[in-house]
């Protein structure tokens, strides 16, 4: 130990890891409880209800020209979801690098992902209110939840190189997504049988929709206690304890810190290209499969649920045969499956449920373990003491800068007048992805952070 780590290091317990094996597994597991209390917010609340339904309410209290008037702004109120998802990504991005600072600043990461977790179930459950002409009540709640779950996970990605051993991350990260894809699911169901059979349950279709979204944020309040009860703050150096500055100063500094681990950020310009096809094709998918397709709304909420069951199985593959070929070797993989799976989607069938669900059984098995490994893999090229710091950037290029994609397939469509074309133009990120990530000398950027180098990465 040398000098200048002798005196900022912390007594048993500090940043570099937990006290032992025991101690370790028990937090993992009470890491992965929080991708079980969460996931049901992403897939019932934005995959499935929200959108259709704040939609109604805003076109219910919209004006003759179909309207709604927010603060006095002209919104069309088929937009009002979009737009509300985009300022919920704004928020995010600002609150994010003040959030990362002070965790890693002061080594209270747990009470902040408390109050980031909290936040938003709260607001998730008050969407029971969300009736009537109350649109700019579900835009508020919306804005809030989807904040609050972009900085909790930035909270809850930075846990991961402190609970778990650089050889074991893959394999942790890919429990935690398979926790959140079978809770996700698991929801789901029950959703959708509440939805399905609201008449015999006495409910009207407004208030079971309510009920499944209110359930949603119950579930993500009752099963975050769990990762509180076992997660622990770790010390900091005495050199970084004190107050943040602000939020764009903060990310201004994040980003400058990265320029000295370029190996690093080349990691994360990779992962911003291919993770923005990933999640376009997931946020894009229904409207292919309803516009292009002629899909009814049955068939593509049953093939949500399948992505979320074989996610499951996805992730815990994936994780294996990362201790085999490695994290890098195992993703890029599944940016090859990504490409036929859009290939294959472009020449898809129009009325034909089968091919569809065959498409989300493919989706479904490269989901969970392409996102587990990115994690994970980023994990290891995080200097240490900067775990929240860096991962606020990570969740950013996760959230915050998720507009490309969407973009490049808003104006395929706009200039061809062609979905086929347009999910056919997502290639191009998966492409450019499998490059970026194949030139990332994962070893050696894993080294220059100073971690050590697991023997399979």
């Amino acid at each position: 130990m040398t000098a200048e780590t002798a005196d900022t290091a912390e007594p048993a317990g500090g940043a570099t890891g937990p006290d032992g094996p025991a101690e370790r597994r028990r937090e993992q597991r009470g890491w992965y409880f929080y991708d079980f209390a969460c996931s049901v917010y992403s897939t019932s609340v934005i995959t499935v209800f929200l959108g259709p339904y704040l939609t109604s309410v805003a076109k219910a209290a919209a004006d003759a020209d179909g309207f709604v008037h927010p603060l006095g702004i002209p919104v069309r109120a088929g937009s009002l979801f979009a737009y509300s998802v985009s300022a919920s990504l704004v928020l995010a991005v600002v609150l994010m690098p003040i959030v990362g600072a002070a965790a890693d600043r002061t080594g209270r990461k747990k009470p902040l992902l408390a109050a980031a977790a909290y936040t938003g179930a709260a607001a998730t459950t008050a969407m029971f209110f969300l009736d009537g002409h109350r649109y700019l009540l579900g835009a508020f709640l919306l804005i809030v939840a989807n904040a609050a779950t972009a900085i909790a996970m930035m909270l809850y990605n930075a846990f991961l190189p402190q609970i778990a051993e650089p050889d074991e991350r893959d394999a942790v990260s890919s429990r935690g997504w398979a926790f959140g894809y079978t809770s996700g699911a698991l929801v789901l169901v029950l959703n959708l049988i509440l939805y399905s059979g609201h008449d015999s349950f006495g409910l009207s279709e407004s208030e079971a929709v309510r009920i499944c979204l209110a359930s949603a944020g119950v579930w993500w309040g009752v099963f975050t206690v769990v990762p509180l009860l076992r997660l622990r703050d770790r010390g900091v150096p005495r050199a970084g304890r004190g107050a943040t500055g602000s939020g764009w100063r903060q990310l201004r500094a994040t980003l400058s810190d990265m320029r000295r681990h370029p190996l690093t950020l080349s990691f994360l310009l990779a992962y911003l290209v291919y993770n923005d096809g990933v999640q376009t094709v997931i946020s894009q998918a229904s409207v292919y499969g309803s516009e292009e397709l002629g899909l009814g709304q049955t068939t593509l909420i049953t093939a949500v649920l399948l992505v979320q069951v074989l996610a499951v199985a996805g992730a815990l593959a994936m994780g294996r045969m990362a201790r085999v070929y490695g994290a890098k070797r195992t993703i890029l993989g599944s940016l090859v499956i990504w490409t036929l799976i859009l290939v294959a989607g472009y020449f898809l069938p129009a009325g034909s449920p089968v091919f569809f669900y065959l498409l989300a059984a493919a989706i479904g098995l490269v989901l969970g373990g392409s996102q587990a490994l990115s994690r994970s893999l980023f994990s290891h090229l995080v200097p240490r003491d900067k775990e929240a710091e860096y991962f606020s950037a990570y969740e950013m290029s996760d959230r915050g800068l998720s507009w490309l994609g969407p973009l490049v397939f808003g104006l395929a469509y706009q200039l061809t007048g062609s979905y086929r074309d347009a999910i056919g133009s997502l290639v191009i990120f998966f492409v450019i992805g499998s490059v970026l990530l194949a030139r990332v000398p994962v070893r050696q950027a894993v080294a220059a952070a100073g971690n050590p180098v697991p023997e399979r990465i």
